[in-house]
């Protein structure tokens, strides 16, 4: 199933990077009363989660730096209801998806069996540790298969990334450390430059930076070393194999299947950028 869930990651992802992507997700959020991008991006992602504190949404995340969330949570949800924020994040994916795939495209057979076999991979996996997919698989799946498309295309990256988290906890790699190893495997060069660190305090990337080179991972010019390298691709392969549980509820028939109904709407997006 590694190979399964390597190839899945790579056909789904692109669906549902429309809700960070696209226009429609933000404006949605906006009409709401969120002031800035991120408030509508931490009220809706960690709603499923319900009300909990800066401290939890922060450990869930895990990627984000000490303080990043609390400037949004609970602030984010005081005047608006965490389920209105689930419910716009919804409408607005779905219709970014429809004005990218295009009429024809969207109300496909092709699309809508897809929908079906994502939903089945993605509400038949065990909920236990993982906290992301759990909160997910609380919410009801939509009837509308682009809808359906999206939330299910949605819940397997949340169920990977919890398995994602799991395998950089067991390499003791911390969540701006993992942002360096990703910058670096891009071939990212400083890996400050990253845009999701780079806005960091330089004091703050210098001790990262430091830590890794302590422990052998980047070199003083701070690139990979090959300890550092073979660490990357160490946590990349347990990823793979951590998220291969929701396609045991799939034949091989209907894996190969859901493959082919994703290849020409994953090409559409890709060629989008998906927004």
């Amino acid at each position: 199933m590694t190979h399964i869930a390597r190839l899945m990651y790579e056909l789904l992802e692109p669906i549902c990077l429309v809700t960070y992507f696209a226009d429609e997700c933000n404006e949605e959020l906006a009409a709401l009363g969120h002031r800035t991008y991120w408030d509508g991006y931490f009220a809706s992602r960690a709603a499923p989660l319900g009300r909990v504190p800066a401290q939890v949404v922060h450990a869930a995340f895990y990627s984000f730096a000490d303080g990043e969330v609390a400037r949004h949570i609970p602030s984010a949800w005081e005047t608006i209801p965490p389920e209105a924020s689930v419910a716009a994040r919804e409408r607005g994916s779905a219709a970014s998806l429809r004005r990218i795939l295009g009429e024809q495209l969207a109300g496909s057979p092709g699309l809508l069996r897809a929908a079906d076999l994502t939903t089945k991979a993605a509400t038949n996996a065990p909920t236990e540790g993982r906290v992301m997919y759990a909160g997910m698989r609380t919410l009801p799946v939509p009837s509308d298969p682009v809808a359906r498309l999206w939330h299910s295309a949605t819940m397997l990256p949340e169920h990977r990334g919890d398995g994602h988290v799991a395998a950089l906890v067991g390499a003791r790699i911390a969540g701006t450390e993992s942002h360096v190893l990703s910058a670096l495997e891009q071939g990212i060069h400083p890996p400050e430059s990253f845009g999701r660190i780079h806005h960091l305090p330089k004091k703050r990337l210098a001790a990262v930076m430091d830590g890794l080179r302590e422990r052998g991972l980047v070199d003083a010019e701070g690139h990979f070393t090959d300890a550092g390298r073979e660490t990357k691709q160490r946590i990349e392969a347990l990823t793979d194999e951590l998220a291969g549980p929701p396609y045991d509820a799939l034949s091989p028939a209907e894996l190969d299947e859901l493959a082919t109904r994703l290849e020409p709407i994953t090409a559409t997006l890709v060629a989008a950028g998906s927004r």
